[in-house]
């Protein structure tokens, strides 16, 4: 089996996180629920850690997708150095969660941030480090002088050696037809 890339699951689970802990915030904010400021806290907390966390890494095997409108994002996180380390992250996600945790509305927000937290931090120790998915430069190969002169007739077809020549291309044949009319 192959190694675990721990920062993927972490990635998906931020992501997550924070629209979870947007969504309860909205709903704090909507109903006017007692300490509804942390509940706006939570709404642009939520909305910055979805920020953060759209741009997936490219995978140590190379077979990434990149998520949907991801370029501009993994530009701006790039842009930020210390972003790019998942130390960061491991210790960034928990701080930006702890005010959401006083309102119940928010909590479960909180806590898959927390859990998201820790998976960065085990994937800070196993050496993982985050890569931007930039889009690559395609370099096309000339087109073959089979694929400029598309065969003439129709599968199966015999090797070249073994094909019927056409009577132009025959000059003098071994046969000679002794009823062909000729005008003469």
């Amino acid at each position: 089996m192959g190694k675990i890339e721990w920062a993927m699951w972490a990635n998906e689970q931020a992501l997550a996180s924070g629209l979870i802990l947007l969504t309860g915030g909205i709903v704090g904010v909507a109903g006017q629920f007692r300490g509804w400021e942390f509940a706006a806290y939570a709404v642009a907390a939520g909305c910055v850690v979805c920020l953060l966390e759209i741009p997936r890494s490219k995978r140590a095997k190379g077979t990434s997708v990149e998520r949907t409108g991801q370029y501009c994002f993994t530009v701006c996180v790039k842009a930020s150095d210390r972003d790019e380390e998942y130390y960061v992250r491991a210790f960034y996600t928990p701080l930006i969660c702890v005010p959401g945790g006083f309102m119940l509305a928010t909590v479960l927000g909180c806590v898959c941030l927390g859990i998201a937290s820790l998976i960065y931090l085990a994937a800070a120790i196993r050496g993982e480090h985050w890569e931007p998915i930039l889009p690559r430069k395609d370099v096309r190969k000339p087109v073959a002088e089979s694929i400029k002169n598309p065969p003439q007739n129709p599968p199966p077809r015999p090797p070249p050696e073994m094909r019927r020549k056409p009577a132009k291309e025959l000059e003098s044949s071994a046969y000679d037809n002794p009823i062909a009319v000729t005008d003469e």
